[in-house]
């Protein structure tokens, strides 16, 4: 019994990671993370790291537990969210794939605060566009859910479960919080044409990702309308 609670357990603490960090993909958002926020002080940039992968553990765990009882609620399905999520993503990409100078996207969100932001600023700005939806978009999300759904219904593997779950999110925003509080030191590695370089791959790799998240959802509600 206990080599099977522990297989359990294993096994929901290491899917948790193994499904939502290549949808995340830290590491090819950490240069957009430097782009959009500039000459930040080191002090700052190591606090708004902390931040983020807070907002990013709290974003994902109410996903896992309570996103599918919000979506039974008001009567979304999970294609519909794919297929939302996939536009907003992909959005981003292009913009950010689009955009001529890495200067203008950083005077956009930079250029008020000259390299220090205000607590509130900090605060407001570490979940929005830095959480959601740049880290945990609703690819993501749609992703935690649908582990969500995947509980199993016995309540002493569901504890386990649950534990273990926790313990992967935990996990999951503590590589988060890696690569964005280390970013800067990968830029310096791979200088001013890797890390632009880096962007624009990173901005590609997000439209695609946009596009198959929606592509996703579509398929999904083609096969609804066929089945019925």
């Amino acid at each position: 019994m206990n080599n099977i609670a522990l297989i359990v357990f294993l096994k929901a603490l290491i899917v948790v990671p193994i499904t939502l960090l290549p949808i995340l993909n830290p590491i090819a958002i950490a240069p957009i993370f430097l782009s959009m926020t500039g000459p930040l002080e080191t002090t700052l940039a190591s606090k708004l790291a902390k931040r983020i992968a807070l907002n990013c553990f709290f974003l994902l765990m109410g996903a896992v537990f309570v996103g599918s009882y919000v979506l039974d609620f008001f009567g979304i399905s999970l294609p519909i969210v794919r297929v939302a999520g996939g536009i907003v993503v992909a959005m981003a990409g292009w913009k950010l794939l689009n955009d001529q100078g890495q200067d203008k996207l950083r005077n956009s969100v930079a250029a008020s605060h000259g390299g220090s932001w205000s607590s509130e600023e900090l605060r407001r700005r570490s979940f929005y566009p830095f959480s959601f939806p740049l880290t945990v978009g609703p690819g993501t999300i749609a992703a935690s859910i649908t582990l969500g759904t995947q509980m199993p219904h016995k309540p002493v593997d569901w504890i386990i479960t649950s534990i273990a779950s926790a313990l992967g999110v935990l996990l999951t925003s503590l590589v988060i919080y890696l690569c964005y509080r280390f970013a800067r030191n990968m830029e310096r590695f791979l200088g001013d044409v890797g890390a632009t370089v880096l962007m624009r791959l990173s901005a590609f790799i997000l439209l695609c990702i946009g596009i198959e998240i929606g592509w996703a959802g579509i398929s999904a509600l083609i096969e609804d309308l066929r089945f019925h």
